[in-house]
């Protein structure tokens, strides 16, 4: 049921217009201030106390003074009853009600299940527009049209992108230009086979929902670094490593920015083997109290607990996967440079930019 539907039915139901529309507007907002309520939907910023006051009494909501006046809706228990004693179609709307009461507070919860696609897609779209360093993503091309607006701010504001397209059925899909692509994103590969949907933006926040033709339709909405690891292993291994690179602005020549310590470790190996020298930037954070930090100095080396080298010269991603670092030569001494997730080293590199190659 469409909101300006369900609004029809609660004033059928005996609620005013402006009332219909702010307990709407409450269920979507969860707890909030009159000010964004009345913002939030038609009701005109002198009305919304006495609006708000109105549903109380009626049994919609409750307010509490917070700085402000607030409200967020009751259990809906007397509202389905009373609705569900009137016609079918406010048996749809009682039931419409109960599952945006019950949707979780996205920002009070780790980790929060919702039931559409377009939650996922929404929250996709707001994270996106705020993230600060880097951004996977894996979606279909409708979906990239949603997102579109949203990855090119992030990409104008100089957010690394790793963007793996696929169809949504078993038919091959018309990829973006490479101008669409050069505004989007930072690299792009394509998956030829139908996959979920995920966006793992900054190493903090995680969306997910299966793919269209999955028989279970779900989204899950996870804020923890820990949970965004283990789907930032998903993205390498199923939806990036293997598959056909159709766009990529990186550079071969310095400066020459990684946000990611392994794919780093693994370009500039070879080099070092050849006796380059290196100067890098690493930006990060301290691992002793997570302050922000900046170190420049020459790469003295790479270290890592798995096998090295293939024909090519290159280790592949598996050889990675356990305890990888770089030693840094700066003014300050030497440090031991890790990745996401870095515990025992003396920082967790975030960006890190080849500067000098000699």
């Amino acid at each position: 049921m469409e909101r300006d539907e369900l609004i029809t039915v609660l004033e059928d139901a005996g609620l005013s217009p402006y009332q219909a529309d702010a307990f709407v507007t409450i269920l979507k907002l969860g707890s909030s201030s009159a000010t964004d309520i009345a913002k939030a939907s038609s009701v005109p910023d002198p009305r919304i106390y006495d609006v708000l006051r109105d549903l109380e009494e009626k049994g919609y909501i409750e307010t509490y003074e917070q700085d402000s006046l607030h409200a967020r809706a009751h259990s809906p228990a007397e509202v389905l009853e009373d609705l569900r004693s009137r016609a079918d179609r406010f048996e749809d709307a009682a039931d419409e009600i109960e599952d945006r009461w019950s949707q979780p507070d996205i920002e009070e919860h780790k980790v929060s299940i919702v039931k559409r696609i377009d939650t996922v897609l929404d929250r996709a779209e707001s994270l996106i527009r705020t993230a600060e360093n880097q951004i996977q993503i894996g979606l279909t091309p409708g979906q990239f049209d949603q997102l579109a607006g949203a990855l090119v701010e992030a990409h104008d504001r100089g957010v690394h992108i790793r963007l793996c397209l696929y169809p949504m059925g078993t038919d091959e899909i018309d990829l973006p230009s490479d101008a669409e692509l050069a505004a989007t994103c930072t690299e792009a590969r394509y998956r030829d086979i139908p996959s979920p949907f995920v966006a793992i933006v900054d190493r903090s926040w995680t969306c997910f929902s299966p793919h269209d033709q999955s028989t279970n339709q779900y989204g899950v909405l996870v804020n923890d670094r820990a949970h965004a690891y283990v789907f930032h292993w998903y993205f390498l291994t199923c939806l990036w490593e293997v598959y056909e690179q159709v766009y990529s602005a990186n550079r071969d020549e310095p400066p020459i920015t990684y946000v990611d310590l392994r794919q780093c470790v693994r370009e500039i190996e070879p080099l070092l083997e050849e006796g380059a020298t290196l100067t890098m930037t690493v930006q990060g954070f301290d691992t002793a109290d997570g302050t922000a930090v900046e170190r420049r100095g020459r790469v003295l080396g790479v270290n890592y607990t798995g096998v090295s080298g293939t024909d090519d010269g290159t280790t592949p991603l598996p050889q990675l996967a356990g305890e990888v670092s770089i030693t840094l030569e700066t003014e300050d001494g030497t440090c031991l440079v890790g990745g996401w997730g870095a515990m025992l080293e003396d920082l967790e590199a975030t960006r890190l930019t080849i500067d000098e190659i000699e």
